[in-house]
């Protein structure tokens, strides 16, 4: 049996780079406010210039959380794939178990 257990190698290579690393770099920065609305002097201007604002600001807003679940999508699948990794890489005995 020694002879059988010397030809197992429980040697793992890991990447290096975490999982966090995936995520772009541009996201850190977070998303931007929407501008605020020009000050004008007719009400009907201003009220347009507000609805426009809370339209986009919505539409930022969107894109904040958008980044959010897929920067989360992204780190899962990664340890996942690390997790997998290191399954793959035990050893076996006689290699079926």
């Amino acid at each position: 049996m020694p002879a059988v257990t010397g030809c197992v190698s429980t040697s793992v290579f890991a990447t290096k780079t975490d999982c966090s690393s995936l995520v772009p770099d541009g996201w850190r920065s977070g998303v931007p406010n929407a501008p605020a609305p020009a000050q004008v002097d007719n009400d009907l201007d201003r009220l347009k210039g507000w609805i426009g604002f809370g339209v986009t600001q919505t539409g930022q807003l969107e894109k904040a959380n958008g980044r959010t679940a897929d920067a989360i999508g992204i780190v899962e699948r990664c340890e996942e794939r690390d997790r997998e990794a290191i399954e793959r890489s035990r050893p076996k005995f006689l290699g079926l178990f």
